[in-house]
Formats: structure tokens, C-alpha cells, sequence
């Protein structure tokens, strides 16, 4: 049996567990405006490996391999650079806050295997999903290692502000909840400053979906795209 996108939930609502804690969202600005620009290609790809994600304050949900896709692979994988910037995020939370990461890089028969359950999906927004470019210089971004999908932590328990990951509903938007106000609200705002401040860019229809070095980042920043297609790690 195909597993479903948005399974397993390894989630908690946001509002209910930080009101359990005594938790409040420390305040953030509001969301920029936000967009996804054509991305250019890749020409000169920078030559880093990927390393596991490996941080005290950064929890590993393992989505894809715990729901059970036949190509998800074992580990969560950044480029070095990347998951440096990561673990700065993750240092510069306050207390009592950290990160959860869903899933980073991705090799690319999960990529199709997971489009081809997308577009068999009649619930599923097709326009979410670009089929898997097999050209190095238009990879998808997580296949680049400088992707990353994730949520805030607090107390340990990672937070779903709103909805939870690879939710296909408009309310999964970055930018959904800015007319609503309450901890979800917050947390998402608090998770994008957050990933900002050290040069992620967020993808506009997946609050949880940032990105450093891909194509999106260079159309988003300006730069010229670092990374092409990942080597898989030994």
C-alpha cells in the first residue's frame, strides 16, 4: 500500500502544546511579501559533500523513511555549508526552543516516487508539484542537498503552527495565517526570521520548505545557484 503524503504526523499542535507548557512565542515581524521567481540553472556547481545533520538542539523526524517509501533513504543529509547555517539557526533559537527536521536532501527515485503519488493523488493540487528534472543544471532543489523541510521544537515537541508538514491545503502557505493572529501565527514567523537571518529562503506554498544555495535561493537573492545534483553519501 502507497503511503500518503502527509503521513506519518509526527507533529503536535502548536497552540495546544504551547499552552500544556507555559509557553510563549518569543514576537517576530511579519512576513515579507513573498513570491517564487523563475530560477535560473545551475552553471558552475559548487563541489561540497553532504554530511549528516547532527545538532543537541535539532530533532530528526525521518518522515519519508518512517512512512515507509520504498526509495526514502537512511539519515538526514545537508551540504556542509548548509547544515553549518543550520546548526546556527539552531544555536540562536531562545531557550527551550529547537528545530525538527521532516527530511534535507533527497536522491531522485524518491523524487519521482513521490511526484507519482502526487499526481495519482485526485486530492492532491497538482500545481504543487513539478515533475523531477533529470538536467544538472535544473535539479529539483531537495536532490541539491540545500534543501531542508522543518518546524520549530518547543520542550522537545515539534510544532505544527497551523498545519503539519506536506499538508496540500492552502492554510500551508507561508504567509496564510498573517491576517490571523495566535501561536501559529507566531511560529511560523518566528521559524522564517529565524531560517532568514542566516540566508535561507522559504518556498511560499510550504511554510515548512527552505532553501540555501538552490535555484529558488539565486532567484530570490539574486546570486548565481551554488548546487547541482548531490552525490549520494557512502
Amino acid at each position: 500500500m502507497t503511503p500518503r503524503l502527509d503521513e506519518p504526523c509526527l507533529t503536535q499542535p502548536a497552540t495546544e502544546v504551547l499552552t500544556e507548557h507555559g509557553g510563549e512565542v518569543p514576537e517576530a515581524r511579519p512576513l515579507p511579501e513573498l513570491g517564487d521567481p523563475d530560477a535560473p540553472a545551475v552553471s558552475d556547481p559548487v563541489d561540497e559533500p553532504l554530511v549528516p545533520v547532527s545538532h543537541d538542539r535539532i530533532l530528526l523526524l525521518h518522515n519519508y523513511l518512517q512512512a515507509g517509501w520504498t526509495h526514502a533513504r537512511a539519515g538526514c543529509w545537508l551540504r556542509q555549508s548548509v547544515a553549518v547555517l543550520l546548526a546556527d539557526v539552531a544555536d540562536a533559537l531562545p531557550d527551550r526552543w529547537g528545530l525538527a527536521v521532516f527530511d534535507a536532501w533527497r536522491p531522485l527515485d524518491l523524487q519521482l516516487e513521490l511526484y507519482e503519488a502526487a499526481v495519482a493523488d485526485p486530492t492532491v493540487p497538482t500545481w504543487l508539484f513539478a515533475e523531477p528534472d533529470p538536467d544538472p543544471q535544473r535539479p529539483p532543489p531537495h536532490l541539491t542537498g540545500g534543501a531542508v523541510d522543518l518546524t520549530l521544537t518547543h520542550d522537545g515537541v515539534a510544532l505544527a503552527p497551523g498545519t503539519g508538514f506536506d499538508d496540500m491545503t492552502p492554510a500551508s502557505a507561508a504567509a496564510a495565517l498573517e491576517a490571523t493572529t495566535g501561536p501559529d501565527r507566531e511560529v511560523r514567523r518566528l521559524l522564517f526570521w529565524s531560517m532568514k537571518a542566516a540566508g535561507f529562503v522559504v518556498f511560499d506554498s510550504e511554510w515548512w520548505h527552505f532553501e540555501y544555495g538552490t535555484r529558488r535561493w539565486g532567484a530570490v537573492t539574486g546570486n548565481a545557484p551554488l548546487f547541482g545534483p548531490a552525490a549520494e553519501p557512502a
